[in-house]
């Protein structure tokens, strides 16, 4: 079996030994729950719930704000204590709506569904939007807008996301596992809406099991096939994943569409099969909680709104007071500020260590040794690019081509000087981005 991969990239630790071989484990929360009304790139969420509501699992607690946003549903029974700022997973402060979870996860009733062969084009994209899918691998972009292209007849493939290349993340894998048949079923509820494109299930070649698995499970379907992808950080990147599988390279100016390409998360095609093919929104998913400071790590699956405290209590707790905490994977996630943030659509992990290393490293000047450059999966020079976020040299920056960086993280830890290069990097490309959105 051939493997395909890309150019550049990095073979950390990848961690998954803590929890691949734990099964899913539901979570039942017993605190308060608090919704975000930004879970999702473009306008938040707007609320059509006020304080003293009584509300139901399952019901729409927030309409979209506008084309690119995405409705928001409790995923609990009780009753609306009111909008407060509270802090997400990033560590930013947010409006959210606050329930009092009664305990009692009283459902509400779910629309008749259709056949998928009855239903219109419309009517799935419409099912996909109302039911409040969002990119779920850690992107946050409304599906609904992914999957509307100016010209659906031009796309050839439907990449299904399943490399999962994030250190210590099993989220994905334990879905693959053990929801094959639901993954297969959204790919074939994508595929509906493109006539002429092919399926390709990615998954990277540590992860034999799934690949036996998926295997067997599309061997009957014509228009699905799985590829295996060289294990490698950062395979599971968008550009990185297309180029691999179709050869097809696209840049910071162009859409997956563009090059005939839709790509999607493991997750997120698990629910797009239970909105289209069992009528239910999205109210929960698999995160991960895993790092040498947990008991017991694991995959949950997690009401959204639940607090990761709750969640750290569902993993036995800590063994010891960690030093650093994770939401996602270590290379690309975000450094918690507090455990009382809610689980969101985004949240795929929770990972606590011991130790924090990279706190204390210190930053000596650069020896030209071009690591960054081998392991850079864009193929640009991230020294260079430092240096010129550094003097803040916007237009020095353009030039060489700063606006392409993933901002994946390769460079920094190959690094022997220790810079915070994709950090310098990262900074000047959004302040460029925002720039020429002016």
């Amino acid at each position: 079996m051939r493997l395909l991969t890309f150019a550049g990239g990095i073979h950390p630790d990848d961690g998954k030994r803590f929890s691949k071989d734990c099964e899913i484990k539901p979570v039942m929360p017993k605190g308060e729950m608090a919704y975000p009304l930004s879970q999702h790139i473009g306008a938040p969420a707007k609320p059509i719930v006020k304080k003293g509501d009584s509300v139901l699992m399952g019901q729409m607690i927030a309409e979209a704000g506008g084309f690119v946003s995405a409705p928001v549903y409790s995923s609990v029974s009780g009753t609306v204590k009111g909008i407060e700022q509270r802090f997400n997973p990033a560590g930013t402060k947010t409006d959210c709506i606050i329930i009092e979870n009664d305990g009692q996860y009283t459902e509400t009733e779910y629309e008749p569904v259709k056949p998928l062969a009855e239903m219109t084009r419309e009517e799935i994209l419409d099912k996909i939007a109302d039911a409040g899918i969002v990119g779920m691998g850690g992107a946050g972009f409304p599906t609904r807008v992914k999957l509307s292209p100016k010209e659906p007849e031009k796309i050839d493939y439907i990449i299904a996301n399943c490399a999962e290349c994030e250190p210590y993340i099993t989220a994905d894998y334990r879905r693959m596992l053990e929801n094959t048949s639901d993954l297969v079923s959204g790919m074939r509820v994508v595929l509906s809406l493109f006539p002429n494109a092919k399926g390709i299930f990615a998954v990277e070649d540590n992860k034999m099991d799934c690949i036996e698995k998926l295997e067997e499970e599309v061997q009957d379907e014509e228009r699905m096939e799985v590829k295996a992808m060289l294990t490698k950080y950062p395979q599971g990147a968008e550009r990185q994943l297309i180029y691999a599988v179709t050869k097809r390279a696209i840049h910071s100016a162009m859409l997956p569409a563009d090059a005939g390409c839709i790509v999607d998360n493991v997750e997120t095609l698990i629910c797009i099969h239970r909105a289209v093919i069992e009528g239910k929104p999205l109210t929960e998913r698999v995160v991960t909680v895993s790092g040498d400071a947990v008991s017991s790590p694991g995959n949950f699956r997690v009401l959204l709104g639940t607090s990761h405290r709750e969640l750290v209590e569902a993993a036995g707790g800590f063994t010891s007071e960690p030093e650093k905490l994770i939401s996602g994977g270590p290379m690309m996630g975000f450094a918690m500020v507090s455990l009382d943030a809610p689980v969101t659509k985004t949240s795929s992990s929770l990972l606590a260590f011991k130790k924090d290393p990279v706190s204390k490293l210190r930053e000596t000047a650069c020896i030209n040794c071009g690591r960054c450059v081998e392991v850079c999966p864009s193929r640009i020079i991230p020294s260079r690019l430092a240096d010129c976020a550094k003097r803040h040299d916007e237009a020095a920056f353009v030039a060489m081509n700063g606006l392409e960086c993933v901002e994946c993280g390769s460079c920094s830890y190959v690094c022997p000087a220790k810079r915070q290069l994709k950090q310098a990097i990262g900074s000047m490309r959004k302040t460029a981005l925002a720039n020429r959105k002016k």
